[in-house]
């Protein structure tokens, strides 16, 4: 990947934090899918710029300006996800690398104009949540990762990660979307693989891909 912002990194930190707030350097290079050295670097710029508090070795915050500047990143991104989505057509495993070039050029006031036509949606394409202008980040229903669930249970889906066009082209083409419905029908322990209804009709699908769709346990 070439030409990574800081913008880019930020937006980074501000998703993949953990529930304290932190993230580890060598998890930010996994998701960029670039060098422990070029993180290193660009970290030392955002801790000298003032929005991440950075020690070699130890985890990686946020200073509440970083914060405020990652989470209107993340609002511009979404915001486009859901106009090409919704308003251009586009599925939702071409949205994300099209919503990264658009929301560095993007002025605010027409990002404030694109949440209005859009009718200020509070989730994007892939169940991530929008912050609003004012910074308020509508709450999640409780989920957890598909691959976490037993045999015999049904999750509705609520969230999967955007993290690789690949994979959204996979689980589309298995039916999986927002909402939809997944049985567990069978977990093999020797390597955490699933078979799973969808839509009525069996698939067999890998750890990896279980750990990277969220649903809500359906109790009924």
């Amino acid at each position: 990947m070439q030409n990574i912002s800081k913008e880019d990194y930020l937006g980074i930190i501000y998703k993949y934090k953990d529930e304290s707030g932190e993230i580890k350097a060598n998890l930010i290079a996994e998701k960029l899918q670039i060098s422990n050295a070029a993180v290193t670097d660009m970290l030392k710029k955002l801790s000298r710029d003032g929005h991440i508090n950075y020690e070699k070795y130890k985890g990686i915050h946020l200073t509440e300006s970083g914060e405020d500047y990652a989470r209107n990143i993340i609002r511009r991104h979404r915001i486009w996800e859901v106009f090409l989505n919704q308003i251009v057509g586009m599925p939702w495993e071409k949205v994300h690398d099209e919503a990264n070039r658009l929301e560095h050029s993007a002025s605010d006031e027409l990002i404030n104009r694109l949440e209005e036509m859009l009718e200020f949606p509070e989730y994007d394409p892939h169940g991530d949540p929008i912050p609003s202008k004012e910074g308020k980040v509508p709450k999640m229903r409780k989920h957890k990762p598909l691959a976490e669930l037993k045999t015999g249970q049904v999750g509705s889906v609520i969230r999967v990660n955007d993290f690789d066009e690949q994979f959204l082209n996979y689980i589309s083409k298995i039916g999986v979307k927002l909402n939809e419905l997944i049985l567990v029908r069978e977990k093999r322990q020797f390597d955490n693989s699933m078979q799973v209804i969808v839509k009525g009709k069996p698939c067999n699908i890998s750890s990896k891909v279980a750990e990277n769709i969220f649903v809500e346990i359906n109790k009924s």
